[in-house]
């Protein structure tokens, strides 16, 4: 079975302003927006929070950390879903040297993914369905009679 061709980005790194509405998103408030990013993709909306609070934790250690974990996964996951070309060394160094322009490709990219495939670009979700089953007996449990 052949697999489809890979694919470049849809849009390139530095072209923050072809969507101005996410260029001022992501530039007046960026940790927003990777959180928004990030559920957009289908991942935790809190994932982002790993970029902002890991290299504190870390350095607080005596280790330093310069790449972006929540930044390189949602984008080696990007490029995986959608076959995207590429290599974990670029998304290193895109990660680490150019993050906030690396969030706008991202969220360039799943909109226009989304877009392609007939998806709505946003989905809300305002309610949480939870199922609750009563406790089974001790007896039931453990076999107990």
């Amino acid at each position: 079975m052949a697999s489809a061709p890979l694919q470049n980005w849809n849009t390139d790194l530095f072209d923050c302003c072809s969507d101005t509405k996410t260029c001022c998103y992501a530039f007046w408030c960026c940790p927003c927006f990777a959180c928004s990013t990030s559920a957009d993709f289908g991942t935790n909306r809190c994932l982002p929070l790993c970029d902002i609070l890991s290299p504190a934790i870390i350095a607080a250690c005596g280790i330093p950390l310069c790449v972006p974990p929540a930044a390189l996964s949602l984008r080696v996951a990007i490029r995986y879903k959608y076959g995207i070309k590429g290599s974990l060394c670029k998304d290193i160094a895109t990660s680490c040297f150019c993050e906030w322009c690396a969030w706008c490709q991202m969220a360039r990219e799943i909109k226009h993914q989304k877009k392609s495939k007939g998806q709505p670009v946003r989905v809300v979700v305002n309610q949480h369905h939870i199922h609750q089953q009563n406790p089974m007996p001790m007896s039931q449990t453990y076999g107990y009679a």
